[in-house]
């Protein structure tokens, strides 16, 4: 058998300027969409809510010919009133899967902005 993961992070970034800073902070159960590719061409859709530390996990174990070939990761919503304006890249992050059985693929981290930035901007 085969076992592939998908890992990130979602974080409000808090004034809206596509980087993480000092003043940014993860946001818990943001939703992120995984959809997976089959080298047989089986389409697989993950569904996965960040934890306290904003990060989200999608694994799971197949034989080895049905394995990921290419992934698609894309946030879908942040339930925070103070910060759920999607940045960075609301389209998606597509990569291929070419880790051998047990290891992971960290996607970048999502970012979600507040609709008024702090005056400290």
């Amino acid at each position: 058998a085969w076992t592939g993961e998908v890992n990130g992070r979602v974080m409000c970034d808090v004034c809206g300027d596509a980087y993480v800073g000092p003043e940014d902070h993860p946001l818990e159960g943001a939703e992120v969409a995984i959809l997976c590719i089959t080298k047989t061409g089986e389409v697989l859709n993950y569904q996965a809510f960040t934890d306290s530390r904003g990060i989200y996990t999608v694994a799971e174990t197949m034989p080895e010919s049905n394995r990921w070939d290419s992934c698609l990761a894309r946030p879908i919503s942040s339930f925070h009133d103070h910060c759920s304006r999607p940045g960075g890249s609301p389209s998606g992050i597509k990569f291929n899967y070419k880790h051998p059985s047990g290891y992971s693929h960290t996607v970048r981290s999502f970012l979600y902005k507040p609709a008024v930035l702090p005056l400290y901007c």
